[in-house]
């Protein structure tokens, strides 16, 4: 898979979301650190390899736990203040959570998809040249009540949908994790990709990664 990802010498790309995209991120510069372990990490160790006469400069901000409206309370100096040339979104499993542990009454998830278009509004305001990639929030069954596996697809799904809606109207690139998932599980059981029905394993990291870099580096992108 090609990393370059056709972007200008010395671009900015932030990655912004929750405990996925956190990966234990450090608090320091310490580069060995500083992205974390997850699929911002992979992504920019591959690219910074491959190709680095571009001076790309990866920055990682995503905070576990964070809902959609916890992102979009820190939005402005996580995200418009550091003035990206790609700005990657990954959210919507926490709201998730919230809506079947009984925080939250988005049912039909209308509530998301207002909150995250006024963010995506208030983005191209602020940064009008942003190359917005927004990620598909995603699921699969090995969280550790059975009982609420369905529940849990569906609700991540509809979200996914809300996402790639968003895609389309903010002309955003639309990484498609779930189908990235959904493909993982035909070579190995779910749980080898994603241990808790949320957190990915290392190899899921590398699927959200992969799916991620194909995205960006897409002919229609």
């Amino acid at each position: 898979m090609s990393v370059d990802l056709g972007l200008p010498t010395g671009a900015q790309i932030v990655f912004q979301g929750d405990s996925i995209t956190h990966g234990g991120r450090g608090s320091t510069e310490d580069p060995n650190h500083i992205l974390g372990h997850s699929y911002p990490f992979l992504i920019a160790s591959a690219a910074a390899a491959a190709l680095p006469e571009r001076g790309w400069r990866f920055v990682n901000r995503g905070v576990s736990g964070d809902t959609l409206a916890d992102l979009a309370a820190r939005w402005q100096q996580d995200a418009i203040d550091l003035r990206p040339d790609v700005l990657s979104i990954l959210v919507g499993v926490n709201d998730v959570d919230a809506l079947l542990g009984g925080k939250s009454d988005d049912v039909d998830g209308s509530a998301f998809a207002a909150e995250y278009r006024l963010l995506l509004d208030r983005t191209r305001v602020a940064l009008p040249d942003v190359r917005l990639v927004l990620g598909e929030p995603f699921y699969l069954p090995t969280s550790p009540d059975p009982g609420l596996h369905a529940d849990w697809a569906s609700a991540v799904r509809q979200r996914a949908e809300i996402v790639r809606e968003l895609a389309t109207s903010f002309d955003a690139v639309l990484v498609p994790n779930q189908a990235a998932f959904d493909s993982a599980v035909l070579r190995a059981p779910a749980e080898h990709w994603i241990w808790d029905g949320i957190h990915p394993t290392y190899a899921g990291q590398r699927v959200l990664a992969d799916a991620w870099i194909a995205a960006i580096t897409s002919p229609a992108a």
